[in-house]
Formats: structure tokens, C-alpha cells, sequence
């Protein structure tokens, strides 16, 4: 009762909040994302989907900085894959036909579904060594002309 009566008053003490620590902004900084990987996979887990969307966790893969987006625990044995060799990490990945495995330093598993590169282009993990790979789109007759038309 008597702190109301002292705002009503306008004779409560007024202390600045400090700016430092106010608030999350410090967090979301891409710098601040970056992927410790001496850590168990529940940890890599909880740091990556903490980070999923914004501002996404990261590792370096091949000289290139990798955004790692969608992980699950992967409870399994460790599937077939082809190695991907991520700065760090004490083992290498695996690019499965389901995403990228990563390992903890437990020895257990994360599944990554999706990475996203420096230039903006998100690709399923999965499709990590066949993302340089290009279809040309070749177009029927009929196609040509619609496409013709449509210009």
C-alpha cells in the first residue's frame, strides 16, 4: 500500500534500468551463433533449434560459413552416408538420404535437415554434395511457343 500511495504521490525513487543486459538483441547476433561442437548432442541440439530462424546456428564447412536449420535427436545406429569433414568437429558428418549427421561429443547423434549458404540458397541437407549439380529445364514445341507467347 505504501509504495502505491509514493507513485501517487510522485514521490517514488526512480532508478535507470542499465541498458546492459535489457535486452535479447545481444543474443540473435549471427556472430553470438556459432556452433561449439565440444559439447554432447543434446546440447548441439538445443543450440541449433534455439537458433532456428533467426539468427540460425553456424559452423565452417569447407572454408564456407554453414547454417544449420531443423534438428531432431537421432536415436538410432549411425546410418550410411558420405563423410563432410566440419571445422572443429571431432568427428566428421554424414550427408544421408535424410540430412546431415552430426555427432557430440557423447557420441550420439543430431540430425540437420537443412543448410543454408553464405549467398542465401537453403538446400535440404541431404542434398549437400549434388547442390552444385544443375538441370537445365528443356521445353517442348508447344512449351516454346507458350513461353513465347507469355514474353
Amino acid at each position: 500500500v505504501e509504495a502505491v500511495h509514493l507513485i501517487a504521490d510522485g514521490k517514488a525513487p526512480r532508478i535507470p534500468q542499465p541498458k546492459e543486459g535489457a535486452t535479447y538483441e545481444g543474443i540473435q547476433k549471427k556472430e553470438n551463433a556459432e556452433i561449439s561442437w565440444d559439447q554432447p548432442a543434446a546440447a548441439l541440439h538445443n543450440w541449433i533449434r534455439g537458433h532456428d530462424k533467426v539468427p540460425g546456428a553456424w559452423t565452417t564447412i569447407n572454408g564456407q560459413v554453414v547454417t544449420f536449420y531443423g534438428s531432431s535427436l537421432l536415436d538410432a545406429s549411425v546410418p550410411a552416408g558420405q563423410e563432410l569433414t566440419i571445422k572443429g568437429a571431432s568427428r566428421p558428418g554424414l550427408v544421408t538420404k535424410n540430412g546431415l549427421v552430426v555427432f557430440g561429443n557423447d557420441g550420439k547423434m543430431v540430425l540437420v535437415r537443412n543448410l543454408q549458404f553464405e549467398d542465401g540458397k537453403m538446400i535440404p541437407a541431404s542434398k549437400y554434395f549434388s547442390a552444385d549439380e544443375t538441370t537445365a529445364l528443356e521445353l517442348t514445341e508447344e512449351e516454346k511457343k507458350i513461353a513465347e507467347d507469355i514474353r
